[in-house]
């Protein structure tokens, strides 16, 4: 099965939408590919580089409230998937990114806000591994390491572990 985590980079922000995920403009690309250099040109954000070696070594995203608002686009988490990003961390989502997010064979994890901010309070290094075997992350940083529990249901976690609904359709019908 595929390993979930690695290098994670903080969106400290709510309601960051698919428009700043992945500008309207390049949705007229046909290649999952075409839309890599693009990956959230738009978000504005103190202190965020679209271009940093930071975002280009990030395997998880950990953010805020509402992440994946706006329009109901599966481009918003192409962008993800083809730069490498395997799981997005938030207190909430939009409910059609998130289950874009699982359709993809990606994970989408609410955690509640004050896990969250503990997370955050690691530090600028921070690493999250996933074990779906448990249910649990771990998140490593400067300041040390915590673990916690998260929920998936057996659909979305049948759909990640298969590697998204086409592979899941293909197994099963």
């Amino acid at each position: 099965m595929k390993k979930f985590g690695g290098p994670a980079i903080c969106l400290n922000r709510n309601d960051i939408n698919t428009d700043e995920i992945i500008p309207a403009k390049y949705l007229t690309e046909n290649s999952k590919e075409a839309l890599k250099p693009f990956i959230l040109e738009d978000l504005k954000l103190d202190g965020f580089d679209a271009k940093s070696n930071k975002l280009t070594d990030a395997k998880v995203i950990l953010t805020r409230a509402n992440f994946g608002c706006g329009s109901s686009r599966e481009h918003a988490v192409w962008v993800f998937e083809v730069n490498g990003i395997n799981t997005v961390i938030a207190e909430s989502f939009a409910r059609i990114f998130r289950q874009n997010m699982f359709n993809c064979g990606m994970l989408a994890i609410e955690l509640a806000r004050d896990q969250i901010e503990k997370i955050i309070d690691l530090g600028d290094d921070i690493t999250i591994m996933v074990d779906l075997d448990t249910n649990q992350i771990t998140a490593k940083g400067g300041t040390g390491e915590l673990t916690f529990a998260f929920t998936l249901n057996s659909f979305d976690r049948d759909l990640v572990v298969a590697g998204g609904w086409l592979a899941y359709a293909d197994r099963n019908y």
